[in-house]
């Protein structure tokens, strides 16, 4: 008697499959992985992943034996790791699942850093056992390598561990040759560092990274003037703080809220104008849900503009428009409740737009990558996507939570 179907996987996370041997996943079947793992192993001798690979065909063959109804394969993710491995082993893993229905897998891992990925097959698999395959080195010892050697692969780390040395290296260099001191590089590097402390540089590399530059798109006609206007806010700002850091009279205040106006001259036209190039594209790629966030963004730029003018022009005051404390005072509130109206209007907007769409059927991963289920409906009087999960499970998932929409539906979950 047949016993309940049974996948033995393994996951080649970093795609060394694809980059060493040019072999895409998924890899189902026997014979598919052991010419694999052969051509792997024959590219590269010392890759762990081959070994992991023999691991996983041999517990087929010992499940096979035993009469069990077992398929093997190999996922692969991508050499920028992250979300971009993670999706793509998703959607491997829903392809195989698709072909082979089955309850339950055998994990098969060759260390720390493919246990990662644990999370994903949980939300689609119940996990019998986890095979670690463990080389001739001691175990915490290989553990520890491995996990150094892919987390200096990931972009944050890499920032960490070679980026802010290097940009230190690079400014103290300026900083000799244009006579700075030594209090510039530092200055900036704190500045960079307080930044991440709060969350800020993630936020803006995860903003950047979503414009799209090439010469294929209109927006690029917008983008180009809005890196020029950038350059010349960061020279006028500069140029403004050596003019005033020249005058005795003026205090530390002074000299910063000077640099500061100078700086704001230009700054905000340039982010508007990186702004219409990204709404010109979604427009063109018919992603209206994706417009409304950045229009939230335009509207705070031109609100932080409003504010950190005023509150420049008040510390200095030299010249008309004069601000006084009272003013600012006004402009910091009239900001914010036009802030929070900002925020409910669109918030609005949002969820009427996402109403008419048809989400029905579609996927829904978390922008973590796992995959969490398919779209049952809409439910109107929660504001909420009604999603059933791969085990059955139906739950609730905000529309408010909708971060794309696509061919799946991606949800900060």
């Amino acid at each position: 008697m047949m016993k309940k179907p049974k996948l033995v996987l393994c996951i080649d996370r970093d795609n060394d499959l694809y980059e060493k041997a040019g072999i895409s996943g998924p890899i189902i079947g026997r014979e598919a992985n052991l010419n694999a793992a052969i051509k792997l192993g024959t590219s590269d001798p010392a890759e762990v992943d081959t070994n992991a690979i023999f691991k996983a065909i041999s517990i087929f063959d010992r499940l096979s034996s035993a009469e069990h109804n077992v398929q093997v394969a190999t996922l692969t993710g991508s050499s920028e790791l992250g979300y971009a491995a993670d999706e793509a082993i998703s959607e491997q893993l829903d392809r195989i699942l698709s072909e082979f229905p089955c309850d339950s897998c055998i994990f098969v891992s060759d260390g720390a850093s493919d246990e990662s990925i644990l999370p994903i097959i949980q939300s689609r698999l119940k996990i019998d056992s986890v095979e670690v395959l463990v080389m001739r080195q001691a175990q915490e010892l290989e553990k520890t390598y491995f996990v150094l050697l892919e987390k200096l692969k990931e972009p944050y780390y890499a920032r960490m561990l070679f980026g802010v040395p290097a940009v230190l290296l690079i400014l103290i260099v300026l900083s000799s040759v244009l006579n700075w001191g030594w209090q510039v590089p530092t200055a900036i590097v704190a500045v960079y560092l307080l930044l991440k402390a709060f969350g800020i540089e993630e936020m803006a590399i995860k903003l950047l990274s979503s414009f799209k530059f090439s010469v294929e798109k209109i927006s690029l006609v917008l983008y180009l003037p809005a890196f020029f206007l950038m350059a010349v806010s960061f020279w006028s700002g500069y140029q403004s703080f050596i003019v005033a850091s020249s005058i005795p009279s003026l205090n530390g205040a002074k000299i910063v809220a000077m640099a500061l106006r100078s700086f704001l001259l230009l700054f905000p036209s340039s982010v508007l104008l990186l702004i219409a190039g990204k709404v010109i594209d979604l427009l063109n790629e018919k992603k209206s849900i994706e417009i409304i966030k950045f229009g939230l963004y335009a509207v705070f730029t031109v609100l932080f503009w409003l504010v950190f003018t005023s509150g420049a022009n008040w510390v200095v005051n030299d010249s008309a428009p004069y601000v006084s404390f009272a003013d600012l005072v006004l402009i910091l509130i009239s900001s914010a409740v036009i802030g929070f109206a900002s925020i409910n209007i669109l918030q609005e907007i949002r969820r009427k737009v996402v109403m008419r769409m048809k989400l029905s059927g579609k996927e829904v991963l978390s922008s973590g990558g796992n995959y969490l289920g398919k779209i049952l409906g809409v439910d109107t009087k929660r504001w909420a996507l009604a999603v059933k999960s791969p085990l059955g499970q139906k739950f609730m998932v905000a529309i408010d939570s909708i971060e794309k929409v696509g061919d799946k539906v991606i949800v900060s979950h």
